[in-house]
């Protein structure tokens, strides 16, 4: 790398389950010159950094620490983690007056000192935080980026996958709306190389419901989900870093999208270097439709408490 090439950096603003898990991911896989870890917690994200950087020779050249918000000046993507855990029994919106605090704070001290990188959120419930956030920082939408539906349809398309007996990366399935109890999947164009999955309606109930309600299995069980949220901001660091034009399933600001505007939902974009690029104009049935206005007027209710 010449002296003139700026290094990638990512900084990762919360270091429990989901940020460490986060951080470790992108390290193993090469994706940045620079790893930021922040925390309230300062102790935890000095571990943290320490254990990965003793890795280090193991796996190749990195720079990782235990920063302050003045570190966010010079990154790329912001990530932002933090937040009140999911109890077992609680659902993702039960979270939502404990964290809208958090990230009132975070987002506040986080803006003094960048305003043209791109903001990442993962924390719950996160169509709202993501919604608060874009608010809060004043950014163009397409840098305001939440997780949204790409672990819900990535689990739906596992899941696919097992009852079919076929590799779920050759799976092509959606889930969209909240990252939630009111997500709905995308049956109408579900498929196997353009070929109609050969599903009954039973099977097709109890995946989704699967799919659903995965979190709140694997929290009772665990206590919390973190490996596989971890690949899904990997992978959408990994489509801003590299400019690929990927279509993920990220939550964005919608404006008019079959009629819904004005909120966060998790919906199928095109995503790059800018940010969220294009969302993406889907086909859907009657039903779906009315399932997603469901969805969007449900999580509107719950932003016109907080904004």
């Amino acid at each position: 790398m010449s002296a003139t090439t700026k290094k990638t950096r990512i900084v990762i603003i919360g270091v429990g389950a989901v940020g460490s898990t986060t951080a470790y991911t992108l390290l193993l896989r090469n994706r940045v010159d620079e790893l930021v870890l922040i925390d309230a917690n300062k102790a935890k994200a000095v571990g943290d950094a320490l254990d990965m950087n003793h890795g280090l020779p193991l796996l190749g050249a990195a720079s990782v620490w235990a920063g302050t918000y003045e570190d966010c000046r010079e990154a790329d993507i912001i990530i932002i983690t933090a937040g009140a855990a999911q109890r077992p029994g609680e659902t993702r919106v039960d979270l939502l007056k404990r964290n809208v605090a958090i990230f009132e704070s975070i987002t506040t001290e986080m803006l003094k000192h960048n305003q043209d990188g791109i903001l990442l959120i993962a924390s719950n419930p996160v169509d709202i935080m993501s919604y608060f956030t874009w608010k809060k920082s004043g950014w163009p939408a397409r840098r305001v980026i939440g997780s949204g539906t790409l672990l819900d349809s990535s689990r739906f398309r596992y899941l696919i996958g097992e009852k079919l007996n076929i590799d779920s990366r050759s799976i092509h399935a959606h889930i969209i709306g909240e990252h939630g109890d009111s997500e709905l999947p995308l049956w109408s164009l579900a498929n196997v190389a353009g070929t109609e999955l050969s599903l009954s309606e039973e099977d097709k109930a109890e995946i989704f419901a699967n799919t659903r309600d995965a979190a709140y299995k694997i929290i009772n069980a665990k206590g919390a989900t973190y490996y596989a949220i971890a690949l899904a901001l990997d992978r959408i660091c990994t489509a801003i870093l590299r400019n690929e034009a990927a279509v993920l399933n990220v939550s964005t600001l919608l404006n008019d999208y079959h009629g819904i505007s004005d909120v966060y939902l998790g919906i199928p974009c095109v995503v790059d270097r800018s940010g969220i690029r294009e969302v993406l104009p889907l086909s859907i049935s009657e039903q779906e439709e009315e399932l997603l206005k469901k969805s969007a007027t449900k999580l509107k209710g719950l932003i016109q408490s907080i904004v």
